[in-house]
Formats: structure tokens, sequence, C-alpha cells
């Protein structure tokens, strides 16, 4: 009879997707539900992994030239309604503030007390509020480019909130840059999707397709948008990062003008991007198992976490001192320009419990020191991109001086395995039964689990658009950027189409 193999998390992907998925965000006490329905608490491990996502992606930005500012939270109805796509886009995502003050009721409660003069959005996005500030710091071309990013929190009304994918108010950053020309502008929105692709392969270890959405998929008010699109576990797509190129639309419901080289005034041309704690629902979704979460080495709160082995008294004293100057040694070392991360576990629990405990928080490299490990000076090493009892004994001062290159080993790992899974699943369809086929989940009891991205070709028909979305809930993920046009015949119109798109289920 074969062994059946125990996993921490129930029930598995493969049973309930969606359940597993809570499952694992609880098991990895990344967050949890606030008192406020739609929000969430985001706890010190899911925390440190924006922390970290933060000051990767802060380098980048400021390599570039862009700096960090901050802009308020509320901003005046009047402003949002100045550019006409936009608040269509948010309208119904807004929550409004239309009062300050509260009294009582003269029965035990609270009730508002005094009418603002004008109502005030709690931003969805803060493009309105940051252009009116815009307006005033450019006059002359010599302030240009303006590139300015915000570190903020913003609300958009969920009706079906699922944590870090969706909820009610979340953590992101915003980009808002202004330009002297069109060409500038575009080439800037094009050059900050480049750093988001970059930023999630090599460190979220997430594979991504640079893309630019169809016009129903745009960024409200935006002449285009690009997305890097990647491919969760249950084959749905999670979109990771947009960048906009905004035109002038912003610029002339904001009055942003500046004096040209020859002294004729102009409107500028504008952009903006954002990421968000989406990234971390992201991460849980391409390299979770069913054992809990694995987050890639470059993002991760601790890379190595040091648990003492402890059964009995007179070994406590040997085991905890060898692991304190192994904790030391270790932090020396250095790991992709940081130093290494180390956590050493010194709670009074059963052995067997704190291991697993770490290994549902996903930590890169687990170390287990008993009397035998400190008699033999080595490390008992267990690694998350391998099975939970795949462990194994290396010399103390071998581990320490490679720790650096198996972090790097297990990010390469977590990349390629993800990579390999979403070309499995990426599939060229050139017929209509074909594309309905592959979006029908073959499993009625897992119904989330389906074909993948189709790339298929599309007569650029917003009707067909429609359609697939009543029919199957698949839209156009993306026109991909780096596949070369293929002219061919939309299966579904019979019209010539200029090239492939990705088509997909999404969050």
């Amino acid at each position: 009879m074969a062994t059946q193999v125990e996993h921490a998390i129930s029930p598995t992907r493969a049973e309930d997707y969606p359940e597993w998925y809570q499952q694992v965000v609880r098991a990895a006490d990344l967050a949890e539900n606030a008192p406020v329905r739609g929000c969430m608490v985001i706890k010190p491990w899911g925390y440190a992994i924006w922390e970290n996502i933060q000051r990767l992606l802060d380098a980048r930005f400021r390599a570039l030239g862009v700096r960090n500012a901050y802009f308020p939270l509320f901003i005046p109805l009047s402003f949002l309604v100045k550019e006409a796509k936009h608040v269509e886009g948010f309208a119904k995502e807004c929550a409004v503030v239309t009062h300050h003050r509260l009294e009582s009721d003269g029965q035990g409660g609270l009730r508002p007390a005094a009418p603002l003069e004008e109502p005030l959005v709690v931003r969805p996005t803060s493009e309105t509020i940051i252009g009116a500030m815009f307006a005033k710091w450019v006059q002359s071309y010599r302030d240009l480019p303006l590139l300015i990013n915000q570190w903020a929190n913003v609300v958009r009304w969920e009706m079906r909130p699922r944590l870090f994918l969706r909820t009610a108010e979340f953590l992101w950053q915003e980009g808002h840059t202004v330009h002297a020309t069109a060409e500038e502008a575009m080439a800037f929105a094009r050059q900050m999707l480049d750093v988001y692709a970059e930023f999630a392969e090599s460190c979220l270890a997430i594979p991504v397709v640079k893309g630019e959405k169809t016009e129903s998929e745009r960024f409200p008010g935006a002449e285009a948008t690009f997305t890097i699109e990647a491919m969760m576990q249950d084959r749905k797509a999670l979109q990771a990062g947009t960048s906009h190129f905004l035109g002038q639309n912003f610029a002339k419901a904001s009055d942003i003008k500046f004096l040209g080289p020859a002294g004729r005034e102009e409107y500028a041309w504008t952009t903006s991007w954002g990421v968000s704690t989406r990234l971390i629902g992201a991460i849980v979704m391409t390299h979770g198992d069913d054992d809990g979460l694995v987050v890639p080495p470059r993002v991760a709160p601790a890379h190595v976490a040091i648990l003492p082995v402890i059964h009995k008294e007179e070994h406590k004293d040997a085991v905890l001192g060898y692991c304190e100057r192994l904790k030391r040694e270790l932090e020396a070392q250095q790991y992709a320009g940081q130093n290494v991360r180390v956590e050493l576990d010194l709670r009074e629990m059963r052995g067997g419990e704190k291991v697993w405990e770490w290994i549902k928080k996903g930590v890169p490299i687990r170390l287990e020191i008993g009397p035998r490990d400190v008699t033999q000076d080595a490390v008992f090493m267990g690694r998350r991109d391998r099975p939970p009892r795949q462990r194994e004994s290396i010399p103390r001062a071998e581990f320490v001086n490679r720790v650096g290159d198996i972090l790097a080993e297990i990010q390469a790992n977590l990349l390629a395995k993800a990579r390999n899974f979403r070309d499995q699943y990426i599939v060229r369809i050139d017929n209509k039964a074909d594309f309905y086929e592959f979006f029908t989940p073959k499993n009625p009891e897992n119904p989330e689990i389906h074909g993948g991205f189709a790339l298929c070709h599309w007569a650029e028909d917003p009707e067909v658009e429609a359609r697939l979305k009543d029919d199957l809930q698949v839209s156009v993920r993306c026109i991909p950027l780096d596949l070369d046009e293929e002219p061919g015949v939309c299966p579904f119109t019979g019209k010539p189409s200029r090239r492939r798109v990705i088509f997909a289920k999404a969050y």
C-alpha cells in the first residue's frame, strides 16, 4: 500500500482552489479580515514582504530620477468629474464623505452633525488631485520631465472582497509623470512597464507577459494602458501591474500647461503607473503549494530560520550558543546585495510544530540544530523549494560560505518552475469550438481550474469581447508586445486579424 502524503493545507489546490488560497494566507500568518467589511489587517510577516517589495521597487524608481511625495487621501468631488471617462470608470467604486463631526442622537447613539460644503471622495486613484498640484508646479519646459511617485493607500468599494486580491482598502504605489512631448510620455510609460516586468521576474520569480490592453480594458481616461499579466496555478490571469499613457486628457482637465522653448503655451503629456499589495496574492498563487506559502528569497522577510532542537536541559546551553554563533555568521554573509536575514526561533514549543509553522510561512531555508549537529559542527537543512521531509546535513562552515548561492538557486528554481507551468498552459487556438472547450472546466467539482491562456486571433471587435465575457467570463488580457504580428482569421467573426491576443479568465 502506498504511503499517504500528508499536507499542511486543507483543502488542497486540486480540491478547492479559492479555499486553498484563503487557508494559505491564514496558515502563513499574512493577513486577516478586519472588522470593516472588505478591509484587511496585514500582519507582520505579510507586511515585511510588502516592505521588501517597496524597497526593491523604490530603488528602481529612484534610478530613473523618480522622487517620492505624498498627496491627500480626500479628493473634492469637483476634481473627479473634470475627466468624464475617469469618473465614469470609478463611480461605482467610490467611497464618499459628506459630513464631518458627530453629535449625540439623543438615544445613546451618534449621528453625523455638519454637512460638508462639497463632498469628498476617498481616493480610488490620484490622477485628478495630483494633476491640480502639477498645474501649479509646471510653468516652463525647464520644469519637465516631472517624475513623482507616492506610496499610499486607496479605497475602491469592492462587492466581492478577497484578501490581497480585492479589498476595499489596499496599499500601492502610484507614479505620475509630466512630459513635454507625446513621444517622451509614451517612452516613459513603456519604460515603467519594463521595470515592472523585470521586477516581477527577477524578484518575485513570477514570469509575466507584457502587453497592451484593449480599448474596453483601458484605465479610465487613458489613451493606452500597458500591463503585465501573470498566470496563477488555477490558470487564471492576474493583472500584476499597469502603466498608462494618459495623453493630454488629464493635462487639459487639470490645466497642466507649460511655456515651450519658442514661447508658446502648450498642454503637457502625462503618465501614471502602479502596483499594489495584490502582488502578495500573486506570490501565494504562483508559488504556494499544499504545505503553505513559498516566498522567493529576494522578498522573504527572513532567508533562514534557525530552529534549536533541545530534548534535555543539559544540552540547552551548547545548542543555543551554537545557534547564536551561527546566526551571527550567516548575517555577515551577502545575498543579492543585502546581508542574509536570519530568524532564531527560541519559542518553547514542540519541534515538529515549530518546523511546520516555518514551512507554512514559506521561509526559504530552515535549519534544525540539535546536540548531534553541535557535535558534528553541522547544520540539518530543509529548503522550501523541495519537499518538507527532504533534508540534509551539511558542515557548518560549508553552509555559511554557500548560503548566498543556495538562496540564488532557490530563487532561480522558483522562476523556472513557474515559467514551465505557464508555458505548459499557453495554447494557440484557431476555431471557436476548441476555444469554448478550452475554457470549460473539466472537473465540475473544481470549476476554478480550466484551460489557461489562449493565444487566439481577434478582429478587434468589441461585441466579441462582450459576448465572451458573458458566455465564459473570458476577456482579452492583453495584446502581447513581444509577439510578432501574424495575419490570420478571427474564429468568432471570420474577419481578418492582424495578430493573436491573449484570452483568459482573470482575477
